[in-house]
Parts: C-alpha cells; sequence; structure tokens
C-alpha cells in the first residue's frame, strides 16, 4: 500500500473515534459525572486543569481523590512538581499523545477541566508560537520579582499595544510570557496568534454543565468552607517557600499567603478566596458561551446527559 493509502485508512480509522469534552465553571459537579460517564464509555479520563497537575496542591485544586482516581484511570493529574514549566502548548502536544495513544485500546476517551485555554488546546489547538529559551525566562522573572508587574505592564504596551489592549494585565504569566516572546523573538506576540482552529482527526463531543448563578456560588462558598476542613491552610503553608513560582499563582493560595503574612485576617482571606473563587466562574462561563458545540445541561439532569453521551457514540 502506498504513503497516501496507509495516511487514508490511518484517517479513517482514527475518525471512528470519539474525544468526550466534559467542561464547566469550577464547583459545578464535573468529578462524580465524569466518573459515571467513563465508566459507561469504558476509557480512561485526561485532566484539562492546569492546576491539579501540580502533585503537591490536591486540597486547593480540588483534585480527584485517592479513592476516585483508583475508580478510573486519569492523566495529568499530579503530574508535575511546583517548580516545573509548564505551558499549553506543551499541554497540546502531551494531551494529544496521550488520547492517541488511548485510542489504540478504545474507541473512547474523555477529557474534562475547567482551565479554558487547556480545553481549546486539544479541540482547537493554540497558535505555533516559539518555545522560550531558559535564559530569557529566567531574565524576565528576574525583572518581575525585582520590579514588580506594573513596569511590565507599561514596556508591553510599547512593545505590543495590539496585545497590551487585551490580555489580563493582572496576570504576571500572560505579560510575561507576551515579553518574553517580543525580546526573543524581535517581534510581537500577536504577530503570532493566528487563533486558526487545527482539524483533529476524531470526533469531538462536547458537553457543558451548568448551574443558576446563585445555586452555583453556594456551591463555591461551601467548598471552600470544606477545603478549610480537610487541611487547605496546613498544605499553603507547606508550599510556602515556592510561593513565587506560578504554578502557586492561583486562587486559594495568594489569598492564604496574605493570611500568613500577617496583610489579613484569616477570615477575611477566607471570603476573598469564595469571592476570587466565584469571579473566577464568571470567566469560565464567558469563555465557554462563545462555543456554540457545546451541549449545556445541568449537573443533575444525568438521564439526559447519558442518553446524549449514548446517541453520540
Amino acid at each position: 500500500m502506498s504513503l497516501k493509502g496507509r495516511v487514508h485508512k490511518l484517517t479513517l480509522f482514527q475518525m471512528t473515534k470519539t474525544l468526550f469534552v466534559l467542561i464547566g465553571p469550577t464547583g459545578v459537579g464535573k468529578t462524580d459525572l465524569s466518573l459515571h460517564i467513563a465508566k459507561t464509555l469504558g476509557c480512561d479520563i485526561v485532566s484539562a486543569d492546569s492546576r491539579q497537575m501540580y502533585a503537591d496542591l490536591k486540597i486547593g485544586t480540588a483534585s480527584p481523590t485517592p479513592e476516585q482516581l483508583a475508580q478510573i484511570p486519569h492523566h495529568f493529574v499530579g503530574n508535575l512538581s511546583l517548580t516545573d514549566y509548564y505551558s499549553a502548548a506543551r499541554y497540546e502536544e502531551e494531551a494529544i499523545n496521550c488520547i492517541t495513544q488511548l485510542f489504540n485500546s478504545c474507541d473512547y476517551a474523555l477529557l474534562t477541566g475547567g482551565s479554558m485555554m487547556y480545553v481549546d488546546a486539544v479541540c482547537k489547538g493554540i497558535d505555533d508560537i516559539p518555545t522560550v529559551d531558559a535564559e530569557t525566562r529566567a531574565f524576565m522573572m528576574e525583572r518581575y520579582e525585582q520590579e514588580g508587574l506594573d513596569p511590565l505592564c507599561a514596556e508591553l504596551r510599547l512593545l505590543d499595544p495590539e496585545y497590551y489592549h487585551t490580555v489580563d494585565l493582572k496576570n504576571p504569566k500572560r505579560v510575561i510570557h507576551a515579553l518574553e516572546i517580543c525580546h526573543m523573538t524581535g517581534r510581537t506576540y500577536t504577530s503570532f496568534r493566528t487563533q486558526s482552529c487545527k482539524e483533529r482527526p476524531f470526533c469531538i463531543v462536547k458537553i457543558g454543565l451548568r448551574r443558576e448563578r446563585e445555586e452555583l456560588y453556594e456551591r463555591i462558598n461551601r467548598r471552600v468552607d470544606m477545603m478549610m476542613e480537610e487541611g487547605l491552610l496546613e498544605e499553603v503553608k507547606s508550599v510556602r517557600p515556592y510561593r513565587h513560582m506560578n504554578s502557586l499563582n492561583t486562587v486559594g493560595y495568594k489569598e492564604l499567603f496574605m493570611y500568613l503574612d500577617g496583610e489579613w485576617t484569616l477570615d477575611f482571606a477566607i471570603e476573598k478566596i469564595k469571592q476570587n473563587s466565584r469571579i473566577y466562574s464568571r470567566k469560565q462561563m464567558t469563555w465557554f458561551k462563545r462555543d456554540t458545540d457545546i451541549q449545556w445541561f445541568h449537573p443533575d439532569e444525568v438521564d439526559k446527559i447519558m442518553a446524549f453521551v449514548e446517541s453520540s457514540r
């Protein structure tokens, strides 16, 4: 058989495979349903949560429990250390490789999580932005630690005004990464962002979970209280020496660092965790609502969800 024939045959084979994608905001109830769907399909779970990948952040990221992990094989959970550098581009490559391997033994795989860029990295692909070299990364991180974020934002405004007006200027990772690309390549970060959608050699079925805002907020508040009861403060104390790492620039840890620094009371820090979690859930829903391919359900509509899964097999 010719190479063209083998490629065509492979493509037809792969298109019989289906990646189910279960998404929704933080606290909506993805974990339990993901286990139910994976058991029904007889497939593995691929996590799309950028913080659950860090082994030392179990409580604050609501990582699956050991009992849950024992029920279904999970990928990209607890596979990184706090000092590991990771990116959405690397996740795209590794997750696609993982899913491809899983399709060798099963017709289905389940991707689940709330990290919007990670979900899009798998489903749509991300731009081929150059990998930042270690020297440039170290240089920009040193500047951030010495100068703070404001001067870097001002520099980004000069070097790439288009991206400056769209990026979250309170997110150090995004600002620093754009400057890294500018310094390393001599081009604007914007010039690399074509935002073209890559074709995947498998079917993608997206299931979204949503609740009324008041209901979701109540669940988020309860979950934060539960995290504190489970030992979140002790977990934050244990990772405090690494607080400068990007892995800890996340809700639940930043607020408790402020408490440990004596800047906030514990009660105030807990309320800020709840507030920032609610704000993040709104950002997630705004992002997901732009995707017209998502079929939305309330998490309690288990029968409807499973009927949809069965009809999509």
